[in-house]
């Protein structure tokens, strides 16, 4: 391995060209999620060992300082860094996994490739710039600059990394269980999540840091039709895949009712004061005005929409075998990410009326909505939020519920206070980059992500 470039700064904090290096090296070992469960194939496994190494050897006052680093679940580490007490230990998380990126990907529009880690005008290319090696290296940045000025933790910290967040994030799910039989109750939890975004509310010029104080729950479901299978030229007058198809259309003509949840009304008034003209009006009373919004809001693009309803998704669909082979199932995998407010068991009683008694419905998977952390007044968003001014000072801190899913929500029976936010700039473009094409983050931006980290770790507590 090749030493890390040194730091140009005098002291301690490494400059964001250093962030921006040794994050680029953490892009080239492609530590691509493994499946559901089973044990690592020798290839994944090498990967991220060779992550880990480089983590050792990028970081080494953090690991030094590690009382403990375990590994939890079949890839994911967990640190433990003692503090002055262990009262109150703060977890931070990240994720080393990322998905997998098609082969032909100059087809795809990537402008360099995916696993090269390139470096340029002032941005960093690659999967996992932003999902999610970026926070993992603005995390690790932060800390080791710390040790290195002689600082120690007030109170115990924790840094959870999981290696299949983008499955299940079973890693996760042990270093929950770990803490738990340690008898941790953490302070605070903070992942991944929100970011602070460009373009991303309806007349907002400037940047809203979006802290996601739950998150979206998550369905998966398989749809089934059967019918007689046989040859195509002589086809029954409903097939396998036209009831399916069928219902599928429904499905979609049907999307579920939207709502206005009590974090949404908050993000609303918070922002309010930030717009100008009618919107600010109306989003100052949200509160008076949820009926009004629900109708309006989906009306002003996809995040909006799926922030206030559950949303569902076809994702995969399988049918006959053959060009002249008539199917005898034919099944779909949709994927629905269930509101705050709105429970598993809801949703899919609602999926099995629209579809109808001819199309059998499963649960392959499901996890219900996150309990809403605090926020307000609360020390711990307090908290969050003084580290956003420290790092992105003209942006608007909020509360959201996150659209995803993330590691954090296997967390939240630890403590009431699990957050998810990646100090990290995002433009509506990188938002969709990511899971997508041309992912990539600003060198400037990991600057400030580390700042946000130092903030947030040296903040005095009440």
């Amino acid at each position: 391995m090749t030493a890390p470039a040194a730091s140009n700064r005098t002291d301690g904090i490494p400059s964001d060209g250093d962030v921006a290096e040794h994050l680029a090296r953490l892009i080239r070992i492609a530590t691509i999620t493994p499946p559901d469960s089973g044990p690592l194939s020798p290839q994944v496994a090498a990967s991220f060992a060779d992550l880990h190494a480089a983590l050792r050897e990028l970081y080494p006052r953090v690991f030094a300082a590690a009382a403990s680093v375990r590994i939890a679940g079949r890839a994911g580490l967990l640190l433990h860094l003692p503090g002055e007490s262990s009262e109150a230990p703060l977890v931070l998380m990240a994720h080393q996994d990322v998905v997998p990126t098609p082969e032909d990907w100059q087809a795809e529009g990537w402008q360099h490739p995916p696993f090269d880690g390139v470096i340029r005008d002032g941005w960093v290319f690659g999967r996992g710039a932003l999902d999610d090696k970026g926070e993992l290296v603005v995390i690790l940045e932060a800390v080791e600059s710390l040790l290195g000025q002689g600082w120690q933790p007030e109170h115990d910290l924790y840094l959870s990394f999981g290696a299949d967040e983008e499955s299940y994030g079973s890693a996760a799910v042990e270093a929950a269980a770990m803490l738990q039989a340690d008898g941790v109750r953490p302070w605070m939890v903070l992942d991944e999540g929100g970011a602070v975004a460009t373009g991303a509310f309806p007349g907002l010029a400037g940047e809203m840091a979006v802290v996601g104080t739950s998150e979206k729950g998550v369905l998966t479901l398989t749809l089934t039709a059967e019918s007689g299978g046989g040859h195509a030229s002589t086809p029954p007058r409903h097939t396998a895949s036209g009831l399916l198809a069928e219902a599928l259309v429904t499905l979609e003509r049907h999307p579920h009712p939207a709502a206005v949840n009590d974090v949404s009304v908050e993000m609303f008034e918070t922002v309010a004061p930030h717009l100008r003209g009618p919107l600010r009006f109306v989003l100052s009373r949200a509160g008076r005005a949820r009926r009004l919004l629900a109708r309006v809001l989906p009306l002003a693009g996809v995040e909006m929409n799926a922030m206030v309803r559950t949303t569902s998704a076809i994702t995969r669909l399988q049918g006959s075998p053959g060009d002249n082979v008539l199917a005898n199932r034919a099944l779909a995998v949709v994927n629905l990410r269930v509101a705050v407010g709105s429970t598993c068991e809801e949703v899919v009683a609602r999926v099995r009326r629209i579809v109808g008694k001819r199309i059998e419905v499963r649960v392959k998977e499901s996890s219900e909505p996150s309990p809403v952390s605090p926020s307000g007044a609360d020390p711990r968003w307090r908290a969050i939020v003084a580290a956003i001014g420290e790092s992105y000072p003209e942006a608007v801190a909020v509360p959201y519920v996150m659209l995803a899913a993330s590691d954090a929500r296997h967390m939240t029976g630890l403590t009431d206070a699990v957050y998810r936010f990646a100090p990290l700039r995002m433009s509506a473009s990188q938002r969709h980059s990511v899971h997508g094409n041309d992912e990539r983050v600003e060198v400037e931006s990991l600057g400030r992500g580390v700042r946000f980290y130092r903030a947030l770790l040296t903040a005095p507590r009440p």
